[in-house]
């Protein structure tokens, strides 16, 4: 899988906000609401959509599908003016990050983060660091689709 390293600035952000774990993921509940509301978002930069996760930081210790983290839908904005009911505005911080690019089914995505986790990251010569992980949804990507692309960034140091 092709990957860069890239540093990335911060970034303003409007999403909503669902706690899950990979047990009970509720990752469509959360992107079918936010499709369906994303209209009502002003000052967007760009048509990118950002999955973004934040774990606790003990979360990959001892990996447990049980433990929960938080999963937000979002998308980039140049202020937090007008921000809808039941959003937030959500400061997305820079920092160096590997940007992976991963072409396939979204479905099969845990392949690639297998590869990530198990294979790339500790042969890298970094580590994880304890910001947001996210994917990059642009206009390449299609859901459920062998054909879709997106971009997920890990935050290493």
């Amino acid at each position: 899988m092709k990957y860069r390293i890239e540093n990335l600035l911060q970034k303003k952000l409007i999403v909503l906000t669902q706690k899950m774990s990979i047990l009970e993921n509720k990752t469509f509940l959360l992107w079918n609401s936010f499709m369906k509301r994303k209209d009502e978002i002003k000052n967007t930069i760009g048509s990118d959509l950002y999955s973004i996760q934040i774990y606790k930081s003990n979360y990959f210790d001892g990996f447990n599908p049980q433990n929960e983290f938080i999963k937000m839908a979002g998308v980039e904005v140049n202020s937090f003016e007008n921000i809808p009911d039941g959003m937030e505005a959500y400061d997305l911080n820079g920092g160096k990050y590997a940007v992976f690019e991963y072409k396939g089914n979204p479905n099969n995505g845990s392949e690639a983060f297998q590869y990530i986790f198990q294979e790339w990251l500790p042969n890298s010569g970094f580590s994880l660091d304890n910001r947001p992980h996210f994917e990059v949804l642009g206009e390449k990507y299609k859901n459920n689709s062998d054909e879709s692309e997106e971009e997920i960034w890990i935050p290493i140091k």
